[in-house]
């Protein structure tokens, strides 16, 4: 055979084996070895489960952009005319039991109607059953899903992941319909917030996972296609994704989905009754630590609970039920994570020796003192028109991040914008015409006797981040 022919020969045969490996049906991976051909198994399984949402809330329009120019602001402030509009918020949710959906509080907050949209295309109709806002977590049950077959996520164990690990993203990124990122867990136990608040908010799982608008509560799944934790926020100076985005962790979220399960409206956190703060290098060495160590207990309310487990001010909390405690918001997410009732084991350094006491996991108990128990609205009193108030307690101080030893009457909200000209939110009423305001009990007393004397003229003194601010007011 000529070289010629041989050269033809082995080009039929190489061009006829292509042909045949062209029509041979694509493998799907067969371990886990080999899922990095291929997230499709992950997200046949996982993407089911996740859902779009559609909420329709009430806002109050301006009716012109001119009013939110600074020019104009500085003589109109916020009272602006402004009339009703209906605003449509777009955002992701994952079905996580029967009938219920967890997303984020900002998709569904003061929603009016919401829509669940299934991967399938079948909608519901859904109403939140719990919220939490300093989770950012939402509740939403679909009332008209009796009977359905529904697609759900299984969680995993977020304390269990590591970085490095393969993740998913899956949401509904600017309402182009549902839609697969990847990435890696990128960070754990990222914190948002220092001082001396220790609430839950700002504990996330960071990925790299292209995150972007309307993927919020949205699914962050592992390999095996579990709920890792729910999509919140990222950091961007675009607007879109630059691969830095968190998700709130599945522990957390399981842990607010089974007191929704219970038939709890919010969630309730076991209490710590302390103020604490980060120990940063400086003071670490100062504590004669060769590195940064829990945190720093400042203060401890005599009545709580770790008060009455013997805590007290100078202990550095290292651990709480097992696990690491190095900034206030980790000890938030730690004590959110316990079971109420119980006892959890609570590791501590007091003068360079290692402690471990039982702490008993209870809720904040709320104040009795106030009007109802909660805020209070005023109307028709003074200067106080259309202001929200409400006694600081236990619970406000945890659910604010506020100081233990901090008492009185705090403003919450203005519902009367005219305000805005005398009162912050997060103003404490400290005297009123002359009168130290420790309760609501004493604000009652006091404005009740002014308007029956028929007063016209008041003086208000308020606790404004730690200054006084002096109000005069005549009606």
């Amino acid at each position: 055979m000529t070289r010629l022919a041989r050269s033809f020969v082995i080009l039929s045969l190489a061009l006829g084996s292509g042909a045949a490996a062209q029509t041979e049906t694509p493998r799907v991976p067969a371990s886990s070895a080999e899922i990095s051909m291929s997230f499709s198994p992950v997200v046949a399984a996982a993407a089911p489960a996740v859902v779009n949402i559609y909420a329709t809330r009430m806002v109050a329009d301006r009716g012109t952009p001119l009013f939110d120019d600074p020019f104009f602001r500085q003589f109109f402030g916020d009272l602006a005319p402004s009339r009703p509009r209906e605003q449509n918020a777009l955002g992701s949710g994952v079905i996580v039991g029967d009938g219920l959906v967890v997303s984020n509080f900002h998709v569904v907050e003061n929603a009016t109607d919401i829509r669940v949209v299934l991967a399938d295309r079948r909608e519901f109709e859904g109403a939140v059953v719990l919220a939490d806002e300093a989770a950012d977590l939402a509740v939403i049950e679909l009332t008209d899903a009796e009977g359905a077959d529904l697609p759900a996520l299984d969680f995993a164990d977020s304390d269990a992941i590591a970085v490095g690990d393969l993740v998913l993203a899956i949401g509904n990124p600017f309402g182009v319909g549902q839609t697969v990122s990847s990435g890696i867990v990128s960070g754990l136990a990222r914190t948002g917030r220092g001082g001396g608040a220790y609430t839950a908010s700002g504990y996330f799982v960071q990925t790299d996972a292209p995150i972007n608008p309307g993927n919020s509560g949205g699914a962050l799944v592992d390999m095996a296609g579990r709920l890792v934790g729910i999509n919140t926020q990222i950091v961007t100076r675009s607007g879109g994704s630059n691969g830095i985005g968190f998700a709130v962790p599945a522990n957390l979220v399981a842990r607010v989905v089974a007191q929704a399960e219970a038939g709890a409206a919010s969630f309730i956190r076991p209490w710590a009754g302390i103020e604490v703060q980060p120990i940063d290098a400086d003071l670490a060495e100062a504590l004669g630590f060769d590195r940064p160590l829990g945190v720093l207990v400042q203060s401890v309310a005599s009545d709580s609970p770790f008060g009455a487990a013997g805590i007290e001010p100078g202990d550095v909390v290292v651990e709480i039920g097992g696990h690491p405690v190095n900034a206030p918001a980790e000890l938030g997410f730690r004590l959110s994570l316990q079971e109420l009732g119980a006892e959890a084991p609570v590791a501590i350094l007091r003068d360079g020796e290692l402690q471990t006491v039982a702490v008993e996991m209870r809720a904040a108990v709320r104040t009795e003192e106030t009007l109802d128990g909660g805020p209070v609205r005023v109307t028709g009193v003074g200067p106080f028109d259309g202001v929200v108030l409400q006694e600081i307690g236990p619970a406000l101080r945890d659910r604010l991040g506020l100081p233990s030893d901090r008492d009185g009457v705090i403003v919450l909200a203005l519902d009367n914008p005219r305000q805005a000209r005398n009162f912050q939110p997060g103003d404490i009423v400290a005297e009123v015409n002359g009168t130290p305001i420790a309760t609501m009990a004493d604000f009652k007393s006091v404005t009740e006797a002014a308007l029956a004397d028929g007063r016209r003229s008041w003086k208000v003194v308020l606790n404004r981040r730690g200054g006084l601010v002096y109000l005069t007011w005549r009606g």
